[in-house]
């Protein structure tokens, strides 16, 4: 007699049991030069002002305000990383770099193309008036001693790395990245470019999910395929629990003969935490645990194994690196077009973004069905499109998600 299956759970509510069944992961500290893409585990602080001194914004000359054609006599020089010795007094001016120290004395700094150079460099005449303050970069004008620079969880892209140098730090303590396996399932799949026979179709499943979860900063080898066979199913799957924080299985988790991923991970422990959300494309997802590696079971179709992707693994992986939530700038849009509702199941429909007449505009990307990957070019986001009969009229305000890339 065939189990009853369980109750489909709305997107909302499998997100949560998916995240509750997180613990993120240990961090380390790591030089800076290492750690682009990485997620900040602590707040940093910047270690003293920046700039740490009064410098100048131009190269010109540093001087006292006054008004245009005052003669100046030149008595020195501060360049950047070599300030000026000796102070400035009333009628001279030092030649200076931007970026150099403002000498002692000096207020302002007017542009060299606002003077007029005369004997041999050691004398100028202003051209224009200076005001005090004049193109002087106060110290701490950037950042105070002590502010917080970087919050937890951002990632570290090249602004933030370049923040965090200018704030002092060398090393910074970083989320470990999380080790992913990706697993496609059916005796069907050919690896990329390999001629096909009749019946087989490529792998199109395995790199595109290991682009997705390297993109979210997991550790990925190679994907690998899982023959329909149940003891060579049950043996990849013990082989990628020993070495993952993550399993990703595309294919096998549906109710069909050559099904035997469900089986597979029961026999090796791994405890199921939901199957079957009503969602389209999407439904048949699983997900489980054993200890702390997390087993999530996705679709075949490519295009229910993005969207699965997109709305469970992404937030999950996420969480494990105490990484800051994704999101859009904007979290609604108005729908172009009509879309016809799933009675039972919320739809998740790809689309292109544009503004129109000062209104955000979802237009379904082509065809929906969960075999076209062509769907997913160009696709700017998810529009979620809720359970019900008739259809979402045009013009209809929907709720969007973000499509990983």
């Amino acid at each position: 007699m065939n189990a009853v299956a369980p109750p489909l759970l709305t997107i909302a509510q499998a997100r949560e049991l998916v995240l509750n069944a997180i613990q993120p992961l240990a961090t380390e500290v790591l030089p800076v030069a290492d750690v682009r893409d990485r997620v900040l585990a602590e707040d940093l602080q910047a270690a003293g002002d920046v700039p740490p001194f009064p410098c100048s914004a131009m190269d010109g000359y540093a001087v006292l305000p006054g008004s245009a054609d005052r003669r100046m006599t030149v008595v020195g020089e501060s360049r950047a990383g070599t300030p000026a010795t000796d102070p400035l007094r009333e009628g001279q001016a030092i030649r200076i770099s931007t970026g150099a120290a403002i000498p002692a004395g000096a207020t302002a700094v007017i542009p060299q193309e606002n003077v007029s150079v005369q004997d041999d460099e050691r004398e100028i005449v202003t051209r224009a008036p200076v005001h005090e303050g004049d193109n002087v970069r106060h110290a701490g004008e950037d950042m105070r001693a002590g502010d917080t620079i970087l919050r937890s969880g951002c990632v570290l892209g090249a602004p933030e790395l370049g923040a965090a140098v200018a704030a002092g730090a060398g090393r910074l303590t970083v989320a470990t990245r999380p080790r992913v396996q990706v697993l496609s399932t059916g005796d069907e799949l050919k690896a990329p470019g390999e001629p096909l026979g009749p019946g087989e179709i490529h792998n199109s499943n395995g790199p595109m999910l290991v682009a997705l979860a390297e993109h979210q900063g997991a550790i990925c080898p190679r994907p690998a395929r899982l023959p329909d066979d149940r003891s060579a199913t049950e043996a990849g799957l013990a082989s990628a629990l020993e070495t993952a924080d993550v399993v990703i299985v595309s294919g096998g988790v549906s109710v069909g003969p050559h099904d035997h991923v469900k089986p597979a991970l029961a026999e090796l422990g791994v405890e199921q935490v939901f199957w079957r959300v009503a969602l389209q494309p999407g439904k048949p997802t699983w997900f489980g645990r054993r200890g702390s590696t997390l087993v999530f079971g996705l679709p075949g179709n490519p295009v229910s194994a993005v969207v699965t992707f997109a709305l469970f693994v992404r937030p999950a992986l996420a969480a494990l690196q105490a990484r800051a939530p994704e999101r859009l700038l904007e979290s609604e849009a108005v729908l172009a077009t009509a879309v016809p509702r799933n009675r039972d199941r919320e739809q998740a429909v790809r689309v292109r973004l544009e503004r129109q007449n000062g209104r955000l505009v979802a237009t379904p990307n082509g065809p929906q069905g969960s075999h076209i990957v062509t769907s997913l070019l160009g696709a700017d986001a998810l529009a979620l499109i809720a359970a019900g009969d008739g259809e979402v009229a045009a013009g209809a305000t929907v709720t969007l998600e973000p499509l990983p890339h």
